[in-house]
């Protein structure tokens, strides 16, 4: 889809912004540090949620009736950090873009609140770190998490040649469902394969709901994601999304020989998909974002079920 002449004023309405004003980092920070802590996405915790979910999900499946807290502990630290990361890597990469779009035009690259040099400095330190995180892993698990630096620095320009960027987000933000089961038991096997594979059919669900959001404003300045291509067939495709992550996951479930409690929490999440393909209003960018943020739900109904499934068995 052809890009359309920029008039100088962003695309969308001026009152619909991802940059919410008045919370902590507002409060708490100094202001020399706010425009980082929303460059990382601090202020939103929900994509850190998302990352992390998988990476949980796959350790406490290798070992659930004895989790390695140390390792989740771990876990959760790398997925603040890489989240960061990609975040600010991807903004430094669409600040064009980002500019003429009304809902990110106040993010802090296109403000001029962090400068591109800045924001590149900010992105090395946060891989560093990351990187010091996984160094603490096993050599398998160090190697695997490496390779995952080639997805996160693709991703950010599949917009630009595909309408399906969601699928490659999915394969970049599940990555953590084999760096789990590769941390705790120092192997990949098939559980943490098929968790992966559900995991990316769970990111075309909520991704695509979330670029409903933007799908106007995309149009107009050339950007493709899955709400453009299966427009008004969402709904459908979104059943054959939710039925995917879920028969995966049933696999992933059943090859780790979990017991029923496991399975009472994918029927939770199988709930939640239901309600969302039902409700979803496409029209409305508060509503789209709003079943995006319940998605971090479903990470603990699994999560719980995993984790009571030795006790409840």
């Amino acid at each position: 889809m052809p890009s359309q002449p920029h008039t100088g004023q962003p695309a969308g309405s001026p009152n619909f912004t991802d940059i919410r004003r008045g919370n902590w980092v507002d409060r708490f920070l100094p202001s020399a540090l706010a425009p980082y802590a929303r460059l990382a996405r601090l202020d939103r915790p929900i994509g850190t949620w998302l990352l992390l979910f998988p990476g949980w999900w796959s350790l406490t499946m290798a070992a659930p009736a004895k989790p390695d807290l140390g390792l989740m502990a771990l876990f959760a630290v790398g997925a603040l950090l890489m989240r960061g990361a990609g975040c600010s890597f991807n903004d430094i990469v669409d600040r064009e873009f980002d500019g003429r779009v009304a809902r990110t035009a106040t993010r802090p690259i296109p403000s001029g609140a962090v400068s591109v040099r800045a924001a590149a400095i900010f992105l090395g330190l946060q891989l560093l770190l990351a990187l010091i995180v996984l160094l603490q892993m096993n050599g398998f698990t160090i190697a695997l998490g490496a390779g995952s630096l080639a997805l996160v620095a693709t991703y950010p320009f599949m917009k630009r040649i595909t309408y399906w960027p969601q699928a490659f987000l999915g394969l970049t933000f599940n990555w953590g469902a084999l760096l789990g089961w590769a941390a705790a038991t120092g192997s990949l096997q098939a559980p943490a394969v098929l968790l992966y594979a559900g995991g990316i059919a769970w990111t075309l669900f909520y991704d695509t709901i979330y670029a409903h959001q933007d799908k106007e404003d995309d149009a107009l300045i050339g950007v493709k994601s899955t709400a453009l291509k299966l427009g008004a067939s969402t709904r459908p495709w979104l059943i054959l999304f939710a039925v995917v992550a879920l028969g995966f996951w049933i696999a992933a479930f059943a090859s780790a020989g979990l017991g029923w409690a496991a399975y009472l929490g994918l029927a939770a999440a199988g709930l939640l998909f239901a309600y969302q393909i039902r409700a979803a209003n496409f029209d409305d960018p508060a509503d789209c974002l709003a079943k995006f943020n319940a998605q971090r739900w479903l990470g603990w109904m699994l999560l719980a079920g995993i984790l009571l499934s030795p006790w409840l068995s």
